[in-house]
């Protein structure tokens, strides 16, 4: 069939001859341009002079000596003669949105060249439009009936607000266009009414052809009629509405099946064969990358003409986190960044590129907004050059275009605030920037003329395909952005011929209809589903076909061809490639063992922590809960996310103040000696200001990141109306647990600290498989007391903030058996290891201690050979603290676990040793729990099932 645009190549060949130089082709959009030259070039079968091919837009604004200023230049502009006309003490922040729509209003005036005066006569004042002789009898009737709204004794404050702002609009109108003119500027509709007004305009081309269209508005009209009277002009329409062979209605239940459907459809008939007489129209152009990515391995040419949102580049994602940071991100009291937005701008791509002291600048407070955007956008121009210096591969085309749309765009923004313009909050910037990068594409480069064409509704203008598949169909897409959001009300758009809905509707309509009309076949996807937001709605066009078509339509379903299996987590064999992540991960020397098989005496190593592989505690507990969690951890690396708001204190961050304010709180008493009094403790209770500053040293360190060396001597105070609401109320619970804490331990005065924090390390082999490792971790406090028989009994001392009370397990086999980690056996399992390692050699330990207690000279009331005092495990739980009698010493049933030197120890290494040969036994897989609750917790549930990545 012949083409709309073949139509036209054919009569301009037979009116105008071979040398088409002096003739102009007007098109609303330039893409047709490239079909009707290609068609002229065919028909026509020899070499011609070409015409000139110019958008409408193009033609008016070469016949104006005014420029059209950029939309932020407009609305600022617009703030100021605003705030000048009315004396309104309006913010730029405030005004700029609606400022946008009042901006709009203009617009649309000056493009249907309506009386801006008669359009915003006072509402008040009905006599003005005594003189309504320019409109029609239904014009007249439309405004009688809304000014009806609006006598004496109807006004609501909402009207009369409406007419406060509508009494200045004329004035607004006025002088906004006489600021922009003085500046040689306008905005588009002032700049096309100029044009069109001027009848004296000499025009350079014999001819101007006018293509495709059929709705315009009355400058375009107007600027045609002008060109007519001087013999220059030809209008060409296409009214033809032929339709299709084939139609066929494809209904799915998600946006994604059917870009899917697109590898389908384009199979179907060899469809891809016919390339660019093949399109498919993205009614929501949000599904372009799925239908790329989905398009088969035998389309070899594509055109793309809605270009990449620039939304969806990395850049965009980079610029909004920057500006995070410094908008939420920012604590204004402390003066710093809150370490969330931190963590969050560091993990984006791009940010190893940078220098860590580039991303977290802080602009001065004057100029601040230049000085952040100049920033942000000089950090944008690096980054191609630091990616080809950092990066294994070099950043493609795409990456490098979308970096420097970015910048051009951080670019205008500078200029804008360093010639006061643009004059906002860092917040408003911010929205701004973010609608500007939603606004921009990523063109595409390639042959327009050549392969499958993928485009959006609006680039489908004048040209015709044989093969049209419209991808998300649904009303609210086709037509789109129809709204009737506008400061004039709909009655007086309507009597003075102004832009309304139905104007919007007609115009899609139009090019709905002109994309079917000389079509093969064509097939309309639409989401059926109601969820996520979608109405399940069908255009109303696609109604309208069903009623009035001719041609049967066809209606199909797709569905998803998938079913959703229940989770089933596969194990991990321990292949080569995994048991060598996992011995990098743990192993300290891969060649000949060098220690024994079994927990060797503590060493000088004992007090100093390792920088060798270490298998904690916490390790081989994650590996009881689950090896394959386990596996995620520490083979693959997978860290657990650190995303907690630091204005929020979870239990772990509760728990973590809860230690260091002991720890502080006990290092300065231990300043005099390391045996405790009941004299020193009761004037700590007594005073309570060590308690204060023990606990705000403690929150600055874990909240608002202190440098180390104020936590150690904590000089420093937070003021407590630094912190919100629920930072003071656990502020003040912690303040009374280290009370209560304190208390318990004025009962045992006197007692000896024999470590605070401490770290114990020892090396560990496993013999069988010739695995080194250590062994170890870090123990909260190391104590000894005086029992009540009066013998010296050392405890190793685990703090536990929680509420829960802890179920004595009944033997040390439980310690490993999965069943018990109800009753938390993963605190037996570091209590009981830790008090191991101390009860091999505690000497060695206490003499680290002392050595560290700034050189002074402690008499030890502890043997200096064996037999050394025994060593009890402890969970101290503060909050059952207070209880009468109250023993922190765990328990074996009834029987309190005294000593680690006993069968039970022996036992306690036997079965621990079974259980790390288990973790590196490569016999022995990486197998998921076999108890799912503990799933719903766990942070790797996504990742179970999709196998290792080191395999």
């Amino acid at each position: 069939m012949t083409t709309f645009l073949e139509h036209i190549a054919q009569d301009i060949l037979q009116k105008y001859g071979n040398d088409l130089s002096r003739i102009a082709v007007v098109f609303p959009n330039k893409r047709a341009s490239l079909f009707l030259n290609d068609a002229l070039a065919r028909l026509a079968g020899r070499p011609i002079w070409s015409p000139s091919y110019i958008t409408i837009s193009e033609l008016f604004r070469r016949h104006s000596a005014l420029q059209v200023a950029d939309n932020i230049k407009l609305v600022c502009d617009l703030h100021r003669v605003y705030t000048r006309v009315t004396g309104y003490d309006e913010t730029l922040d405030h005004f700029y949105g609606w400022g946008q729509l009042l901006l709009t209003d203009f617009d649309d005036i000056d493009k249907n060249m309506a009386p801006p005066k008669q359009v915003f006569t006072n509402l008040r004042d009905i006599h003005e439009l005594d003189d309504t002789s320019y409109l029609t009898d239904e014009q007249r009737a439309i405004l009688r009936k809304f000014f009806a709204n609006f006598s004496d004794n109807q006004n609501s404050e909402l009207k009369e607000r409406f007419l406060r702002l509508w009494s200045n609009m004329g004035a607004i109108y006025q002088e906004y266009n006489d600021h922009l003119r003085q500046q040689g500027l306008a905005y588009e509709g002032a700049l096309y009414r100029q044009v069109a007004e001027d009848e004296s305009l000499t025009f350079e081309h014999d001819r101007y052809l006018f293509v495709g269209f059929n709705l315009m508005q009355q400058v375009e009209q107007r600027l045609i009629a002008n060109l007519r009277r001087q013999g220059k002009a030809d209008v060409y329409s296409d009214n033809e509405h032929i339709a299709p062979r084939e139609i066929t209605f494809v209904a799915a239940p998600t946006e994604n099946i059917q870009a899917r459907y697109a590898t389908q459809w384009l199979r179907d008939g060899n469809r891809i064969a016919d390339g660019r007489r093949t399109a498919i129209v993205l009614c929501d152009e949000a599904l372009l990358g799925t239908v790329i990515h989905c398009l088969p391995p035998e389309v070899e040419h594509v055109n793309v003409t809605t270009g990449y949102p620039l939304q969806q580049a990395p850049i965009a994602s980079f610029i909004q986190q920057l500006l995070t940071l410094h908008t939420l991100g920012y604590d204004s009291k402390r003066h710093r960044f809150r370490p969330r937005y931190v963590r969050a701008l560091l993990r984006h791509p791009y940010a190893q590129y940078l220098d860590q002291d580039q991303l977290l600048f802080r602009p001065d407070s004057r100029g601040f907004n230049r000085e952040l955007l100049a920033h942000i956008a000089s950090l944008v121009a690096t980054l191609p050059l630091s990616i080809r210096s950092k990066a294994p591969q070099q950043p493609d085309a795409f990456t490098a275009e979308a970096i420097f749309r970015a910048y051009t765009l951080l670019n205008r923004l500078v200029a804008l605030v360093e010639s006061s313009d643009l004059d906002v909050e860092t917040n408003t910037l911010q929205r701004l920037v973010a609608q500007l990068v939603q606004q921009t594409s990523v063109p595409f480069h390639g042959e327009p003329a050549v392969g499958l064409q993928i485009m959006g509704v609006l680039e489908t203008r004048n040209l015709d395909f044989d093969h049209v598949l419209l991808l998300s169909t649904n009303e609210g897409n086709m037509p789109r952005g129809v709204n009737d959001a506008s400061f004039i009300p709909y009655s007086i758009r309507k009597a003075f011929g102004l832009t309304t809905v139905d104007n919007k509707v007609a115009i899609y309509q139009h090019y709905f209809r002109h994309l079917l009309s000389r079509a093969h076949d064509v097939t309309l996807c639409y989401n059926n589903a109601t969820t996520d937001g979608h109405t399940g709605e069908m255009s109303r066009f696609m109604l309208q076909l069903l009623i009035e078509s001719t041609t049967p339509i066809r209606q199909q379903t797709l569905q998803g061809g998938q079913h959703v299996d229940s989770l089933q987590p596969r194990p991990i064999d321990k292949t080569p490639a995994v048991l060598d992540a996992l011995r990098r991960r743990f192993a300290t020397d891969l060649g000949t063992p060098s220690h024994p098989s079994h927990l060797s005496p503590l060493s000088s190593q004992l007090g100093t922590q390792s920088h060798s592989p270490l298998l904690t505690p916490t390790a081989i507990n994650r590996y009881q809960r689950c090896p394959l969690q386990f596996y995620y951890n520490y083979v693959e690396g997978l860290r657990e996310p650190d995303d907690n708001d630091e204005d929020v204190i979870d239990n772990r961050v509760f728990g973590n103040i809860f230690h260091d304010a002991a720890q502080l709180l006990y290092e300065k008493m231990m300043q005099k000696s390391p045996t405790i009094l009941a004299s020193d403790i009761d004037a700590v209770l007594k005073e309570r200001i060590d308690i204060e500053r023990a606990v705000d040293a403690a929150f600055q360190k874990n909240l608002f990141a202190a440098p180390q060396s104020s936590i150690i001597h904590y000089p420093l105070s937070i003021k407590s109306q630094a912190l919100n609401g629920l930072q003071l109320i656990s502020r003040k619970v912690i303040i009374e647990y280290l009370r209560q804490l304190l208390t318990l331990d004025r009962q045992l005065t006197p007692f000896t600290i024999l470590g605070l924090e401490k770290d114990v390390v020892v090396p560990y082999t496993i013999h069988s498989l010739g695995i080194d490792t250590t062994l170890g971790g870090r123990i909260d406090r190391l104590d000894m007391i005086t029992d009540e028989n009066g013998d010296e009994l050392i405890r190793v001392v685990d703090y536990k903030t929680g509420a829960r009370r802890l179920t004595p397990l009944k033997s040390v086999d439980d310690i490993f058996n999965p069943d018990q980690l109800r009753n938390h056996n993963d605190y037996y399992l570091q209590a009981l290891l830790y008090a191991r390692l101390v009860a091999k050699n505690p000497l060695s330990i206490i003499r680290s201690t002392y050595g560290r207690l700034q050189g002074k000279n402690y008499q030890l009331s502890i043997r200096s050979e064996a037999p050394y005092p025994e060593v009890a495990p402890a969970l101290l739980f503060i909050q059952h603290a207070g209880v009468k009698d109250y023993d922190p010493i765990l328990r074996f049933g009834q029987e309190p676990i005294r000593d680690m030197n006993t069968p039970d120890g022996d036992r306690f290494v036997a079965l621990l040793s079974e259980k790390i040969e288990d973790i590196f036994n490569p016999a022995i897989a990486f197998v998921p729990t076999d108890d799912r609750t503990r799933c719903t917790t766990c942070p790797y549930a996504p990742f179970c099932g999709i196998g290792a990545t080191l395999r």
